[in-house]
């Protein structure tokens, strides 16, 4: 009964992967705790995605089998609320990455973005936009669905080019922590 009202407001094309019989909520004080490696991919992957919905209220994260699995990621990308300006937030330090649940754990930071930022090639990203509905890209702000998708490409590229302020923030809210 508690989500009803999230389900009927997210009535409409939804995407869903898996369901995953038997898992339960991730809890940093129970764990298990991912390696360094895992979190780090994590984190760095919700600050390029900005996705302010991963902390200890609310990991957003299931266990399965002993893993952990990315789950409900419906508060990343929220630029895409700023119509045309999205450009000036590709920029963005991401500070709410201070709050990630996984951030204590995330100490290969500079490796994991060496690896993730080569394997995220502008085709990669393309086809990946490439994919979204149409009725996903319904914008007034943006006059076709393939101009809105134009826009994606943009702004997950232009958070790839160096300097990255996005995995500097990261590191530095970590740095405060330990």
């Amino acid at each position: 009964p508690e989500i009803q009202e999230l389900i009927k407001a997210s009535a409409g094309l939804n995407l869903a992967l898996d369901y995953l019989p038997g898992s339960f909520a991730f809890d940093p004080a129970i764990g298990p705790a991912p390696d360094a490696e895992l979190a780090s991919r994590i984190v760095w992957f919700d600050a390029y995605v900005t996705n302010v919905d991963r902390t200890v209220r609310n990991t957003n994260l299931l266990v399965w089998h002993k893993r952990l699995w990315l789950i409900d990621n419906g508060a990343a990308l929220y630029f895409h609320y700023a119509g045309p300006d999205y450009a000036a937030r590709a920029l963005s330090r991401f500070p709410e990455i201070r709050n990630h649940v996984l951030l204590r754990q995330a100490s290969s930071l500079r490796q994991v973005d060496e690896a993730l930022t080569a394997r995220l090639t502008p085709e990669v990203i393309g086809a990946i936009v490439a994919r979204i509905p149409d009725v996903w890209c319904d914008d007034p702000a943006f006059s076709t669905p393939d101009e809105r998708r134009a826009a994606y490409v943009a702004y997950l590229s232009a958070r790839l080019q160096a300097p990255r302020a996005f995995v500097e923030e990261a590191i530095d809210a970590r740095a405060q922590l330990v």
